[in-house]
């Protein structure tokens, strides 16, 4: 504790003694304020100033301290100074008593609270920092709710102080005129609490509740002005429409069939979106292929002598289209329209907030809903590099028409695309030259993860250039080459590479032209997203957006899960909405060895300053790892200082993807690290690094204390 919130709770804690010892208490009582009236008024009477100023100061104490009486001192002001004069008093004295107790509450308890529990208090800071003020004005307008909790309570949020005073000001008035109006009548008063009858409390509770109704009324005007202009359709031929039908729109449509809802998917190319066609399937069925001939290739060290791998890219590339095939039928139009869903062709734009048009093969259709969902995925974002559109670039989307492998690849980017694909054409057999402006690859993980996976992309022979940045391409004597400028250590800062194909996987922007979007007057975020609120909904509140066009993650399981956000709010949103929920997200990056994450890293962990431990448990020492050839990486859990609760999680090897799920499950459920170790796990698997790494963290937490009285127990015992 430093020396000023030293000084401050000397100072609270003496003046709190000296309270009680001294039993001060007893002037601060009915039955003191009607003996002491005369006397008192006599003395005000005599010495107005002074008196007002005495008393002032005493009810700024009282409620800086957040002693009982405060109560009593409105009341005796009414009696003392009347309506007027006593209502202005104690307006600005218990604001200013009211702040001084926030600024305590703030100096001395706000950090260490915040540090412990600051993850569970996310939510509720962001909406302090959005209606903090008027939160507290509906608080202030309810005496239900203690006043002194409140100036406490609120000291702890990141509410501005200058919100908090004038607030309270403000709000505390209506029960101040009650209170200082009574005092007035002192004399039939009984007890304080015959000024809270369940009349009174029951209208001051309605009081509270007209910010609430004055802001759904204010809603719906605003809602209402959005549409000013807009002729909105008697009846509709759905209740929601679907633009897109990637993972977002495919799970929207599913769950809006589900419920019997009338349903239309709209979709310009293929069913399955970019996950299906371009992304997450084909790619994932290369990495494969060259997994597989990365271990055969690697036979030796299992014994294996006479394995020998002969690619046939073209093969490669037709079993890639061939999982496709067998993957499509769960996305398919006969799936969906069996579901019940109306499937459309064509390209959707939107002309009112309850209409589209679908445009295919030259023939326009027009279909109303009273929702619409913007689920137009995302594409390869390709920056505008001289002489790049001169050298027939591949991007994720169209890698997959090649059939001749690239003798020399150049990949752009060392994200997790431009790792996976690199690696996978290196062990098929290209040389691969990745090429990354950032000091490092994979730059959302932290430093440990990031090596691994520089270590395993060196293995299979991919040149890795950091900190450089291609400036220019050009052909040249039939050969292509690229200039590339950086900084590295020990070499100059330009370099000239020749390459046969270039990979562009700079990482993916929304798609959002071509839909009608700037007619509606429908706003872009700073990152080119949709910009939605925390239900999902664009400024029209009947249109939402989900999935890579909305952001703020482009993962297949992110737009799932936003997905059932949107059609529960939309078909049910005049009931009840629920905001999305990013508090337990997980992905995974398909290198060799495997980067996945839950959770806090340990770089944004101390960019917030949440006080954590970290734990770490090395594959290598794993028994199932060492049998299978696999014994690299580790598991590092990331938990709040003192307690097994996980904060975060980063496993790096074989299947970490998979073993990942685990502590997805604990932090979802909010299961900490002694949940885990108490589970069983077979022997032998991956899985068990899980356990070994809730054991390490046991081992660090042993109480060492108790440990040396039963080591006297068992020496005893012999």
């Amino acid at each position: 504790m430093n020396r000023q919130k030293a000084l401050v709770l000397a100072l609270i804690l003496g003046a709190l003694a000296a309270f009680f010892w001294l039993d001060l208490g007893r002037f601060l009582t009915l039955e003191y304020l009607r003996g002491s009236l005369d006397s008192f008024q006599a003395i005000y009477s005599e010495h107005r100033f002074l008196t007002l100023a005495v008393f002032f100061i005493t009810y700024v104490a009282v409620t800086g301290l957040s002693l009982p009486g405060a109560a009593i001192m409105t009341l005796a002001a009414g009696a003392f100074f009347g309506l007027v004069v006593g209502t202005l008093l104690v307006s600005f004295a218990s604001s200013l008593g009211a702040t001084i107790a926030f600024l305590v509450s703030r100096l001395l308890l706000r950090d260490s609270v915040q540090r412990r529990f600051g993850e569970r208090l996310k939510p509720i800071n962001e909406g302090v920092r959005k209606d903090g003020g008027f939160y507290l004005f509906t608080l202030r307008l309810v005496p239900a709710f203690p006043f002194f909790v409140i100036n406490l309570v609120m000291g702890l949020t990141p509410i501005r102080t200058w919100t908090f005073y004038w607030v309270s000001q403000v709000g505390m008035l209506a029960g101040t005129l009650v209170y200082v109006n009574a005092g007035t009548q002192l004399a039939v008063i009984e007890s304080p609490g015959d000024l809270l009858s369940p009349g009174l409390i029951g209208a001051f509770v309605l009081l509270g509740l007209f910010p609430w109704i004055a802001r759904s009324i204010m809603g719906r005007v605003q809602a209402l002005r959005v549409y000013r202009g807009w002729q909105k359709p008697k009846r509709f031929d759905a209740n929601i429409a679907v633009i897109g039908a990637g993972s977002a729109g495919l799970v929207t449509a599913y769950i809006g069939a589900a419920v019997k809802a009338k349903v239309v998917l709209v979709e310009r190319d293929r069913m399955g979106g970019d996950c299906l066609n371009t992304g997450c399937v084909p790619s994932k069925t290369l990495i494969k292929s060259a997994r597989v001939q990365k271990t055969i290739a690697g036979a030796g060290k299992y014994g294996i002598t006479t394995a020998a791998g002969q690619v046939d890219f073209a093969a490669v590339m037709r079993r890639v289209q061939t999982v496709i095939s067998k993957i499509e039928p769960h996305d398919s139009v006969e799936r969906y329209t069996d579901l019940g869903v109306d499937c459309r062709q064509g390209q959707a734009t939107i002309v009112s907030p309850w209409e589209i048009d679908v445009t295919h093969a030259g023939q326009t259709q027009r279909i109303t809903a009273k929702n619409i969902v913007i689920a137009s995925g995302g594409e390869p974002a390709v920056p505008p590099i001289p002489g790049l559109a001169d050298m027939d670039y591949l991007t994720s989307d169209s890698l997959w028409s090649l059939q001749t492998l690239p003798q020399r690849l150049l990949v752009l980017g060392g994200g997790p695309i431009g790792c996976e694909l690199a690696q996978s054409f290196a062990r098929l057999g290209s040389e691969v030259t990745l090429v990354e402006m950032a000091p490092r690859l994979l730059l959302k993980e932290d430093e440990d993860a990031s090596a691994a996976v520089t270590a395993g992309l060196s293995a299979d022979n991919v040149q890795v250039l950091t900190g450089f940045k291609a400036v220019g391409f050009r052909r040249e004597g039939g050969q292509q080459w690229v200039t590339v400028e950086g900084t590295v250590e020990g070499e100059g800062n330009t370099r000239e590479i020749a390459f046969d194909q270039v990979l562009v996987a700079l990482g993916r922007r929304a798609r959002t032209q071509g839909m009608g979007l700037e007619t509606l007057g429908i706003e872009l975020s700073e990152t080119g997203t949709v910009a939605v609120d925390e239900y999902l909904r664009t400024r029209y509140p009947n249109i939402y957006a989900c999935g890579d066009v909305a952001g703020p993650y482009q993962f297949t399981h992110v737009a799932a899960h936003q997905a059932w956000y949107v059609a529960v709010n939309a078909l049910f949103g005049r009931l009840k909405k629920f905001k999305v929920d990013y508090s337990v997200i997980p992905w995974c990056t398909f290198t060799t060895p495997e980067v996945a994450r839950v959770g806090l890293s340990e770089a944004e962990a101390t960019q917030q300053g949440v006080a954590f431990e970290v734990t770490r448990y090395g594959i290598d020492d794993l028994d199932r790892a060492i049998a299978d050839g696999t014994d690299e990486g580790f598991v590092k859990v990331l938990t709040r200082r003192g307690t097994d609760r996980i904060l975060g999680v980063t496993i790096v090897g074989e299947h970490a993807g998979d073993l990942i799920a685990e502590y997805v499950l604990a932090m979802r459920h909010g299961l900490g690290l002694n949940k885990i170790l108490g589970t069983i796990h077979i022997y032998p698997t991956l899985a068990e690094a899980n356990k070994f790494a809730a054991g390490e963290w046991k081992k660090a937490h042993a109480p060492q204390g108790l440990l040396r009285w039963v080591e006297r127990f068992h020496s005893w015992g012999r």
